[in-house]
């Protein structure tokens, strides 16, 4: 299993936090906010990790996680051109996964929860993360069928969601998603979207699902990230 790290993207929700550095390395409470993604990584036994970043902070990034000895991982680092979504920043790691399955985490995502049963018990197809949330309309939501642990849908950002489930930021992936990456069209927002991707294994019936017991949050908005720190601090 291969670990990858989002960490693209302009920050312009944060600006201008994000005029001199890139937004996942913002502070969360007492750490940068990318070290609770790759902390996540870490405790469900990963041990390569390539972390994919846009143009202008990307030496940010080298300067404070360097190799990844110190974390005891190794790192390999990869820029995304372009904001082309989510899943054209994972198709650019391919050549990185190789024959291996992979584990995906966006950069400003922090839970609480351990993944590594899920993560070291993977097979095949996809396992996608969910929790239950008062704002679903913000996020990518699963339909879904909890008697017979089935996911029946996922809508991205939907005007009236079918459930409270909000699909989190940590997908596991089989090394075929990169062939699904190929097949998929632009969205209205002329990006690849991670919602077809996962819908692609919905219809295959490969998509499993964990729903989250401990926290979750975001960090891209003043609200969220102001929320993350605070949950951080509670817990800690």
């Amino acid at each position: 299993m291969k670990g990858v790290i989002l960490a693209g993207g302009t920050g312009s929700r944060l600006y201008p936090l994000t005029k001199v550095t890139n937004k996942h390395l913002l502070p969360v409470y007492d750490k940068p906010m990318i070290y609770y993604p790759l902390q996540t990584l870490i405790d469900a036994g990963i041990k390569e990790i390539m972390i994919v970043s846009g143009h202008g902070h990307a030496g940010h990034f080298l300067e404070l996680l360097g190799s990844g000895a110190d974390f005891g991982v190794k790192f390999t680092y990869e820029i995304q051109d372009e904001a082309g979504g989510i899943a054209q920043a994972l198709g650019l790691a391919k050549d990185f996964v190789d024959n291996d399955n992979v584990t995906v985490i966006l950069g400003d995502n922090i839970y609480q929860d351990n993944f590594k049963d899920a993560i070291q018990s993977f097979t095949n197809g996809a396992h996608i993360f969910l929790k239950a949330v008062t704002d679903a309309n913000r996020f990518g939501v699963a339909e879904v069928d909890m008697s017979n642990c089935h996911v029946l849908g996922i809508e991205e950002k939907p005007l009236r969601p079918k459930s409270n489930f909000a699909v989190t930021g940590l997908y596991i992936y089989s090394n075929d998603v990169f062939d699904v990456i190929k097949t998929l069209k632009p969205s209205g927002r002329g990006e690849l979207e991670i919602t077809d991707v996962n819908n692609h294994y919905v219809k295959e019936g490969q998509m499993k699902f964990t729903v989250l017991d401990g926290y979750w949050s975001d960090a891209g908005t003043f609200e969220s990230l102001l929320r993350a720190g605070t949950i951080v601090r509670q817990h800690r």
